[in-house]
């Protein structure tokens, strides 16, 4: 492809985790002609088609709902076929395939060059291998993308933009099979049935959200909400100011305090955890009933609302999604408007405890107001708690709970971390504590399986695949290590991500060694790649 075809070449790069911010920049590219089309005859009749082209080149992006992300292996490592055919499945129409057929149907209409791009929820195994030769017919696929149906997608439809007419040539005439530069074959109808979708009113909008959460379609609801903030959540968030993330416990010592910006599709991240199903579950409910007294609110203004504490307990050990869970949590509050920013203000102990006296008490106002329309997150909290008496940090929490009891306080949600056992004491310890922090969020260690589906996620964003042998051999570090693990300083998913980076490391250098080349050799991880790493073991008890 030529430089000056930049379209194209833009649209190329994107990735699973790029591709929604490039479509909203599309939206407001006024050099960019972009229409949505329910279907394009003959091939993509049954799809979501957008068009997006300039002076000298058009790009097709079409959307492959079929409703699950289960895996799919494609067998068409030199040529596309209209048909995929693999062990012990039914032969499926091949999505790539139309979408070729579409891209050169236009391409011998319009007479300039033509991209396509596939978005579909299936998830595609040997998609590393195909990269190459979708390239070579111009077309690309970003797979494993959920939820489709729900995705609003903005078109920047302006008519003063000579390049419209390519668009409108498409819709006045529709392309015919004998455009295409190859043989059409006839392939067996495989449409799949659309999920119901509750019927939407334009003229009552609140009513259509009130029956969704009647009905407890939870997740279809959730998700189109959040589809629908998530089209200028992008730029609301920019536009939004957060705090500088720095805390003055006195005059002579400052604290550097982590903060976390909220995301633009919470609901779609939350999604992508391993496990955590009654995490999700319980989230869920207290976001919608967040939602709905927002609902309620609107409808009645005067009327009385359930009273929803923001504030919660996390209780597990290390690398079980603490930290990640807290910042979707913070984003789907934000978008359900129990709170204005949605940041995380990430503390601990040292946060709090200075060197004078008076210095908790400082700081624990000052972390107060730089949580302030997010969510506070405290970890470790129990070691404010210690035995001794004359512990400082003995004065934080009662001093965090006359604070929030101020009415006025109530655009934040704090959130303390810890190990269940120390932090089920300190609540012991702490009367107060079990009332104002009615939502008990459990995280139980992964199981063998989970991080395994962890790791496959994981080498996933760098378009990694491990060979039989290597897959064989880390499977059996990991049930090691698993095995025999002191469940004390167990890592968790923590323990994947470390093992994971030696093996890029060593991957990264026997390539260079070795002088690899290739796109696929370059992304294959060997068993000489899986080396494994130092696993603390529990401490042998000296007794009788």
């Amino acid at each position: 492809m030529r430089k000056e075809y930049r379209l194209i070449n833009d649209f190329k790069k994107q990735t699973q985790t790029t591709i929604w911010k490039h479509l909203d920049a599309m939206a407001v590219n006024y050099a960019v002609f972009s229409s949505h089309l329910k279907g394009l005859a003959p091939f993509l009749t049954d799809f979501d088609v957008y068009l997006y082209c300039d002076n000298s080149c058009m790009v097709v992006v079409c959307l492959d709902c079929c409703g699950h992300g289960e895996e799919q292996t494609y067998e068409e490592s030199e040529t596309l076929s209209p048909l995929i055919l693999s062990d012990g499945h039914e032969p499926r129409v091949s999505k790539v395939w139309k979408l070729t057929q579409t891209v050169r149907a236009i391409n011998n209409r319009l007479m300039i060059p033509v991209y396509g791009v596939l978005i579909t929820e299936a998830e595609i195994t040997n998609a590393y291998e195909l990269y190459e030769m979708w390239d070579s017919n111009n077309v690309t696929v970003i797979d494993y993308m959920k939820r489709l149906k729900y995705r609003k997608i903005r078109v920047n439809e302006d008519e003063d933009l000579d390049c419209k007419s390519y668009v409108y040539s498409l819709n006045e005439t529709p392309l015919h099979e004998s455009e295409t530069d190859s043989p059409v074959i006839p392939i067996p109808d495989t449409k799949e049935e659309n999920p119901t979708k509750i019927s939407e009113s334009d003229d009552d909008e609140f009513e259509r959200l009130l029956n969704e959460f009647i009905n407890d379609d939870t997740k279809d609801s959730s998700e189109d909400s959040s589809s629908e903030t998530t089209e200028d959540d992008t730029t609301s968030i920019d536009d939004t100011t957060f705090p500088s993330g720095e805390i003055e416990q006195n005059q002579n010592l400052s604290v550097k305090v982590e903060i976390l910006r909220p995301i633009a599709n919470p609901r779609e991240e939350l999604d992508k955890l391993v496990g955590c199903s009654g995490i999700k579950q319980r989230m869920d409910e207290l976001v919608k009933l967040t939602s709905y007294n927002k609902m309620m609110h609107e409808l009645c203004p005067t009327g009385k609302q359930h009273k929803v504490s923001l504030h919660s307990l996390f209780l597990g050990r290390p690398g079980t999604g603490k930290t990640t869970i807290c910042k979707i949590y913070g984003s789907l509050l934000r978008q359900a408007g129990a709170l204005s920013k949605g940041h995380v203000v990430v503390c601990d102990r040292s946060t709090f405890i200075g060197t004078l006296w008076g210095d908790e008490e400082r700081s624990t106002r000052q972390v107060i107001d730089m949580a302030k329309g997010g969510v506070l997150m405290i970890d470790e909290a129990y070691l404010l708690n210690s035995s001794h008496p004359n512990d400082p940090g003995k004065m934080v929490l009662p001093l965090l709970m006359n604070i929030l009891a101020d009415e006025s306080q109530r655009d934040i949600a704090v959130v303390l971390c810890g190990y269940r056992e120390p932090m089920q004491k300190l609540i012991d310890l702490n009367p107060g504590l079990q009332s104002r922090f009615p939502n008990k969020f459990e995280f139980p260690d992964f199981t063998i399986d989970e991080l395994l589906e962890i790791t496959k996620l994981r080498i996933k964003e760098y378009n990694y695949t491990f060979t039989t042998e290597a897959w064989e051999k880390y499977v059996r570090i990991l049930s090691s290590a698993y095995q025999t693990r002191d469940p004390q300083t167990w890592g968790n998913a923590r323990f994947i991500g470390n093992q994971l980076e030696r093996i890029y490391i060593q991957h990264a250098s026997r390539c260079v060694e070795q002088r690899s080349s290739g796109k696929s050799v370059l992304l294959s991880l060997t068993p000489e790649d899986i080396i494994p790493i130092e696993v603390p073991r529990p401490k042998a008890r000296i007794g009788f």
